[in-house]
């Protein structure tokens, strides 16, 4: 049977203000802005280190998908979690879990969980397998 799936173009996550995102995913997170669109609300972000792209808009009236401030499970890797948490809360970012060991058999990985303007969750750890 061929591959269903070949690759992850892109990541979307609606928001309520496209500025604030903006501002936090440039400002707060250091990520390169690739396009945005003002009249369109959306905007698009590289991802380090990956060909993956992280855009977002305002979610339109009747627009499917998640709601803005419900989107978790997305994990973002650094080799420090700790220190990535502190530069994230001087930028003036929003830790909801902080920095913790977990280990589990046969490895030991720290992870942590921050959050957009609204509200949407992402892990940061520095687990690799």
């Amino acid at each position: 049977m061929d591959d269903v799936i070949s690759g992850l173009h892109a990541v979307t996550l609606h928001i309520r203000e496209i500025q604030k995102a903006r501002a936090f995913y440039r400002d707060v997170l250091g990520l390169r802005e690739v396009s945005f669109d003002e009249r369109g609300s959306r905007a698009v972000f590289a991802l380090p280190g990956t060909a993956t792209l992280l855009t977002m808009h305002v979610q339109a009236p009747g627009e499917g998908g998640r709601e803005p401030g419900t989107v978790s499970g997305l994990v973002f890797r650094h080799p420090d979690p700790a220190a990535a948490c502190a530069e994230i809360k001087r930028r003036g970012g929003t830790i909801t879990v902080e920095p913790q060991l977990v280990e589990l058999p046969g490895r030991k990985f720290t992870r942590a969980v921050f959050a957009d303007p609204d509200g949407n969750e992402f892990l940061l750890s520095d687990r690799t397998d």
